[in-house]
């Protein structure tokens, strides 16, 4: 495949998914590999869990993704691409409705959408809980660990980052007891 007609699946790809991201670019991560696996070939599924979690551990949005597949399809000038592609049509988008949202603050149209896509968001953010979930290996510790940290999060102001910093030493210090939890 020549590398024009890899810029074009890219595109092909990505501006159909930027419109789709409802909810930030975790809500189209299995499309994604879907996309770029099944459909188009250009990566393996390993060389996509790489990928991925490059772009969760980097700084930046969720959708970083897209500019290190451009970058593994077609090189510098696929990631811009890509990037280009995941960005501009969902932005058209936003801005456009973001003018209209400003203008009508009393719309019933406004209130509608409101009430009908908190669920929908609510339940994008359960849907990516729920992916992350079965990624890893689920104990009953770990999932006793996942459900007290909800808890203090929501009925208390501590901070999640000492939160992190805590859990994160149990673990270890268990792991240098030689326990696996």
């Amino acid at each position: 495949m020549d590398d024009n007609n890899r810029l074009l699946g890219l595109i092909l790809v990505f501006v159909p998914l930027s419109l789709l991201s409802f909810g930030g670019g975790q809500a189209v991560v299995a499309d994604i590999q879907h996309q770029t696996v099944g459909v188009w070939g250009w990566l393996t599924g390993q060389q996509f869990s790489d990928v991925y979690g490059i772009s969760r551990a980097a700084p930046g949005p969720s959708t970083l993704i897209a500019a290190l597949i451009g970058y593994q399809v077609a090189g510098f000038t696929g990631a811009v691409v890509a990037t280009l592609a995941i960005y501009i049509p969902s932005s058209i988008v936003v801005s456009t409705v973001a003018s209209w949202w400003q203008k009508h603050p009393d719309s019933r149209l406004k209130r509608s959408f409101e009430r009908g896509l908190a669920p929908v968001a609510i339940g994008l953010v359960f849907a990516g809980a729920l992916a992350v979930i079965e990624a890893g290996p689920m104990t009953w510790f770990t999932l006793a660990t996942t459900v007290i940290c909800c808890g203090v999060l929501y009925f208390t102001k501590t901070s999640p980052y000492w939160l992190v910093i805590i859990v994160g030493l149990i673990f270890l210090g268990f792991s240098f007891g030689g326990l696996h939890v």
